[in-house]
């Protein structure tokens, strides 16, 4: 009976998460009351206080969510620059199939703002990146004059960014392709000439497999002979 209601009590649990993530997501933070909550979780006000002291309670509940996509990189036994490039395009096929990601990015970023900064939830995810980018330039996938901190630090305002006027310019249909600009637009910069070719920017196999992307693999532009870059709208989400 006990594992009855706790099944129960979880289920109530993920409605109220899924309710707010749809209100966060139309209204932010400051445009959303619990009523709005309860209204797309179709719960009662009680419900929602039984598993949520406050909206911050639920907010943060749904900044964490976003951060599950990099959960597995301990696992990995040789993290590197390629599993950085796969966790971005992970992001973006959250942002894009996800309204709980949605939700918890939008929130990340109005928590971030000047008026009420929390700098944590970007921290999270630079020392995710800066644990990959490391290894990567010990095995010298990456310039070893580089800061691997600050190159983490960049990868992610640079996401941020792009993620942001995508979802402004074209409801982020745009933004596997945009994620793709970014890394051919990169790697010259911090992989050395003859490493460049590992590296996907449009994902690992694997990783476009997992996610249902259809792409050819892409090459970065070299630094000496800039070639024609491939047309980036070729990557789409299935």
């Amino acid at each position: 009976m006990a594992r009855v209601r706790q099944g129960r009590a979880e289920i109530t649990r993920q409605a109220i998460l899924n309710g707010a993530a749809v209100a966060f997501d139309h209204g932010g933070f400051g445009g959303t009351s619990l009523s709005d909550v309860v209204k797309h979780a179709g719960v009662t006000k009680g419900a929602l206080y039984f598993h949520f002291q406050s909206k911050e309670a639920l907010a943060r509940t749904l900044m964490d969510e976003q951060f599950q996509v990099s959960e597995g990189v301990p696992e990995i036994v040789d993290p590197g620059l390629q599993t950085v490039i796969d966790l971005t395009h992970q992001l973006a096929f959250g942002l894009r199939t996800n309204v709980r990601i949605r939700a918890g990015m939008r929130l990340v970023i109005e928590f971030g703002s000047f008026t009420h900064p929390d700098p944590s939830p970007y921290n999270a995810w630079i020392d995710t990146c800066h644990g990959c980018l490391t290894p990567a330039q010990e095995r010298g996938d990456i310039l070893a004059a580089l800061n691997t901190y600050d190159l983490a630090t960049l990868i992610v305002g640079s996401f941020t960014g792009i993620q942001v006027t995508s979802h402004v310019r074209t409801e982020r249909e745009d933004l596997h392709a945009r994620v793709v600009d970014l890394w051919k637009h990169l790697l010259p910069g911090i992989v050395p000439a003859d490493r460049i070719a590992v590296f996907d920017p449009a994902g690992s196999s694997t990783c476009r497999a997992r996610l249902g992307l259809l792409a050819q693999r892409t090459t970065p532009t070299q630094p000496t002979s800039y070639p024609t870059a491939p047309n980036p709208r070729a990557v789409t989400a299935g």
